[in-house]
């Protein structure tokens, strides 16, 4: 892929004549004609690009026969050489069963392109990787494993994609096992990272450590799991997390092997009950599996209390009740303030991680990742602003540097 993506779609293309307007969905008339997003999405929204030319027949005797032989005997004696000479370096697979595609669920492959195509232009606009969406059709662990480890060799890492817990911790954990490449699963710990960046700074505007917090996070997924990690990482005073169930303690004798480890380092104060009932003096709310948590128990937590509710459509906590009580106030939503995207770190961790070449992304790696997108705010802090937008300019060229350098750190670069 090259420096520029490339929509394939002509004006004839748009749906903007489509007749009468009695077309079949199937045809996309109307469906082009009253909606931009299915105009905007008409053929995808991605191409491949030649990064060289083929004009003549010595470009062509160059890029392909006999000129490639010289590049793939080179490669077989020196297999390094194929990350200098091929598109390997700075290419990643986004892979997806299509279990778990954004608020929609279980959609299947094939429904869930359009979300991978998305990721894919993402990481080129932000990160300046290429990426290749890669649906798959199958939702056995060992085939999905089986399967990207057999397509690993084409790229230099591998972004897991809505994957449906608990099989995405085990998938992500065996393919980093079998695998010298980067592997990441972004529902886990790019939601995790940009997390912990704005609760940093919420603890810095609100002068507090982090140390000082008690955290609740509603949700026991693959995002809650991972920011309970995080915050226990980066020294959080405690953290509770609740499933349907209520608070993952271990007492509870329900609970999944994920769920028992998640019990083992969480939780030290051996609260139990429902989410709403430990709300009550709780410093930070996290939430991350949709539902809707009451305004008195919102009304109970600490006094200058963060709400982080970023389950979309619908927070958790609407902003408007959030506000009554809480200093800082978080959605996923970009028509909100202080929106937890992941895309403020995803383009530039695979990018930092590409550029030295890191055989995996480390637990350290992710924790700068965060400081250094916590650092981006810098003296502009305020309530509305404790994170950056995806859209300023510094947040990838300093998320990627934080990543190169702490790979180096931890002995994963490998140049």
């Amino acid at each position: 892929m090259s420096a520029e993506i490339v929509n394939p779609r002509s004006d004839s293309d748009t749906g903007t004549d489509q007749g009468n307007g009695t077309e079949s969905l199937a045809s996309g008339g109307p469906l082009d004609t009253f909606d931009p997003a299915f105009a905007l999405h008409r053929g995808g929204k991605m191409a491949v690009e030649a990064t060289v030319p083929v004009r003549d027949k010595d470009d062509l005797s160059l890029a392909y026969t006999p000129g490639v032989a010289k590049v793939c005997t080179a490669i077989a004696e020196q297999p390094e050489l194929v990350y200098d000479y091929t598109w390997k370096s700075n290419v990643v697979a986004v892979v997806t069963d299509g279990t778990a595609v954004l608020g929609l669920g279980d959609i299947g492959p094939e429904a869930s392109l359009p979300v991978m195509e998305g990721k894919a232009i993402l990481f080129k606009q932000f990160g300046g990787v290429d990426a290749v969406p890669i649906a798959l059709d199958t939702t056995d662990t060992d085939e999905i494993i089986e399967t990207v480890v057999r397509l690993a060799p084409s790229f230099g890492g591998v972004n897991l994609e809505d994957i449906s817990a608990p099989r995405c911790f085990e998938i992500e954990r065996r393919l980093q096992e079998r695998l010298d490449i980067p592997i990441f699963h972004d529902d886990q710990h790019g939601t995790a990272i940009v997390t912990l960046a704005a609760l940093r700074n919420a603890a810095r505007l609100t002068g507090r450590a982090l140390g000082e917090l008690r955290a609740v996070i509603s949700g026991a997924g693959a995002a809650g799991v991972a920011i309970a990690k995080m915050l226990v990482e980066a020294g959080i005073g405690d953290v509770s997390v609740a499933d349907r169930k209520g608070i993952v303690s271990a007492d509870r004798d329900d609970l999944t092997p994920v769920k028992r480890e998640l019990a083992s380092f969480t939780n030290k104060a051996g609260l139990s009950g429902s989410l709403e009932s430990v709300l009550a003096g709780a410093d930070v709310f996290i939430g991350v599996s949709g539902g809707t948590v009451p305004e008195p128990a919102v009304a109970s937590m600490a006094k200058g209390a963060f709400v982080f509710a970023m389950a979309n459509p619908n927070p958790e906590v609407h902003p408007d009740v959030a506000h009554k009580y809480a200093a800082v106030v978080a959605t996923g939503r970009s028509d909100f303030p202080n929106q937890i995207n992941n895309v403020l770190a995803f383009p530039g961790i695979f990018a930092g991680a590409l550029s030295v070449r890191a055989s995996r992304i480390t637990e350290g790696m992710k924790l700068a990742a965060a400081e250094a997108l916590a650092a981006v705010v810098g003296d502009d802090l305020a309530a509305d602003y404790v994170i950056p937008s995806p859209f300023d300019a510094r947040v990838a060229p300093a998320v990627t540097a934080a990543v190169a350098a702490a790979a180096r750190a931890e002995g994963v670069a490998r140049r």
